[in-house]
């Protein structure tokens, strides 16, 4: 692999781009204050060395400066990674300490610094923040993903918008404005950008986070349609690409993939192929992370029941929302037809108010309670309409609040089936062929020395099965990685599965709330009709069955 890859992945390597250029070339120069070194000791990670998005913001607080200086301080460190690094930290606590004493926070401050000593902000009692860092450190237990449905939902707000239609030379291409606003505590935002992106940008997002995070849920991408691509189709793709993102910016692995800041933060042209161009060479998770070198420690030996369990229990409830998706789908239309049919009664109702014939003489005593229904008929047209409104945002609160969540949580539970069928079809099968492989030479080998083949001959089936044992011991440990993952996405699933319960607290509340508005014009619409009728026939109402 490169070396500019193996630094962009390099955790320990990857602060120098918190640094200007001139920082980086003289940074030696630069004296360290004992106390920058003392705060990160006390509330850097024992295990990775870096410090705590959660942390470092809990330590600006202490500084007493104002929000919109600490947002300035805050965009100037965050490598929209999830962590700071020693040098991040260092910067930071530099940048605090100029602003104490007045001065703009900017990159221009610590080049103007090289040669000194930085100075040392005023932070007060750390106690609080040392106490958070290490809860946070006992919380990343590689084995449990201790987050829960709220935690995951503020990772990250992602919007998917239609852009309108731009021509092409021979098609018209559609595109999607993609923003990402999450903010928290008021002082870091994530991404906070906005790109605008086309549907092959996310195809070549999907692929490359397939070959970075085989062993991670990635959700499906809809389909393409090339030609006659209607307005419901777009709608329908338009959610589902943002389902797609929604699930990735929130996943709390792959969310911090340069992969996924490239895409969410790239301004350039042609983003399909720059991505491709950027990655196309960059390795697989197991590669890359500091587990897959004891993966077999993270698996205990009743994982392979575990997964079978969970699987099991997983493809039970997709089987269940499923169902239960068929069923608010069929709300919805519903709805739909509700709001068409009072719609179709309100037009023929005011078609009948508009009848254009006079009294005739044909008609005798009854012509005037015609001509007064008619009147009546204007009016009760204009209620239907306002039925056939309530009916239509009824379908629509179905539609967005039920059936869009559920179909969330499919995508999900659906992304997890197939996980599951990628380990199968894919490590386990490698670690059969392995085996199967070091048999045959095994038989080969013995077969040699009982038929007395020169000592050449045994000497390379010898060297085969050792090379054979390295391919078997990495195939090995990533079976075991990918249990692992497996077994954090399992968890990922379940904490999303609080979805269903608010779904159905959503359920409740819209069916509540689009009677009422029904029953409401409903009672509109009575005194109206009633007054339409003629006198007599008003008083004995009340005796039709």
């Amino acid at each position: 692999m490169a070396n500019g890859v193996n630094r962009f992945y390099h955790r320990d390597l990857d602060y120098s781009q918190y640094l200007t250029p001139a920082i980086r070339a003289k940074r030696h120069e630069c004296s360290i204050p004992a106390f920058y070194r003392e705060v990160y000791e006390k509330i850097c990670s024992p295990t990775g060395g870096n410090v705590e998005r959660e942390v470092f913001k809990s330590l600006l607080v202490k500084s007493q400066l104002s929000s919109s200086v600490l947002s300035q301080i805050w965009e100037l460190v965050d490598s929209k990674t999830g962590y700071l690094t020693r040098s991040g930290l260092y910067k930071g606590l530099a940048l605090v300490a100029f602003a104490q004493q007045g001065k703009q926070p900017s990159d221009k401050l610590l080049e103007n610094s090289e040669s000194q000593e930085l100075p040392v902000p005023v932070l007060g009692d750390l106690s609080e923040v040392t106490l958070l860092a290490q809860r946070l450190h006992r919380g990343n237990n590689p084995a449990k993903l201790n987050l829960t449905y709220t935690d995951i939902c503020n990772l990250d707000t992602i919007e998917v918008n239609l852009v309108p239609e731009k021509k092409g030379i021979f098609l018209k291409h559609v595109e999607y404005q993609v923003t990402s606003k999450v903010t928290i505590h008021k002082i870091s935002s994530r991404f906070s950008s906005v790109v605008y992106r086309r549907y092959n940008d996310f195809v070549s997002l999907h692929e490359l986070l397939l070959a970075r995070f085989p062993y991670r849920l990635i959700p499906k991408l809809p389909p393409k349609k090339i030609v006659g691509a209607d307005s419901q189709f777009l709608e329908e793709r338009r959610r589902s690409l943002l389902r797609f993102l929604t699930l990735i910016a929130r996943h709390p692995i792959v969310n911090k993939d340069p992969i996924v800041h490239f895409f969410f933060t790239y301004t350039g042209e042609e983003t399909q192929h720059k991505i491709r161009e950027v990655f196309r060479r960059v390795p697989d998770e197991f590669a890359t992370s500091e587990l897959s070198s004891r993966a077999k420690e993270l698996v205990p030996p009743e994982t392979l029941t575990e997964f079978a369990n969970s699987r099991d229990q997983i493809r039970v409830i997709l089987l269940g929302i499923s169902r239960l998706k068929n069923i608010a789908d069929c709300l919805a239309i519903r709805s739909h037809s509700y709001a068409v049919d009072m719609a179709e009664l309100g037009t023929q109702l005011n078609n009948l108010a508009s009848e254009p014939h006079g009294a005739s003489s044909w008609v005798t005593g009854g012509s005037t309670i015609w001509q007064d229904m008619k009147k009546g008929f204007h009016v009760i047209s204009k209620e239907f309409n306002l039925l056939s409104t309530r009916a239509l945002q009824q379908a629509v609160r179905e539609e967005t609040m039920i059936c869009e969540r559920l179909n969330f949580l499919l995508d999900i539970l659906v992304a997890h089936r197939i996980l599951c069928e990628r380990h199968e079809r894919g490590v386990s099968a490698d670690h059969q062929r392995a085996l199967s492989t070091m048999l045959s030479l095994k038989k080969r080998q013995m077969q040699g020395v009982i038929r007395g083949t020169d000592a050449d001959t045994v000497e390379y089936l010898e060297n085969k099965m050792v090379a054979q044992e390295s391919v078997i011991a990495n195939v090995e440990l990533r079976n075991c990685f990918s249990l692992h993952c497996l077994h954090m996405e399992t968890q990922l699933v379940h904490a999303h599965l609080e979805i269903l319960a608010t779904v159905l607290q959503s359920l409740v509340s819209v069916q509540i709330r689009g009677h009422s508005e029904l029953a409401e014009v409903w009672k509109l619409i009575e005194p109206t009709i009633t007054k339409c009728l003629p006198e007599k026939s008003a008083s004995g109402s009340n005796g039709v069955s």
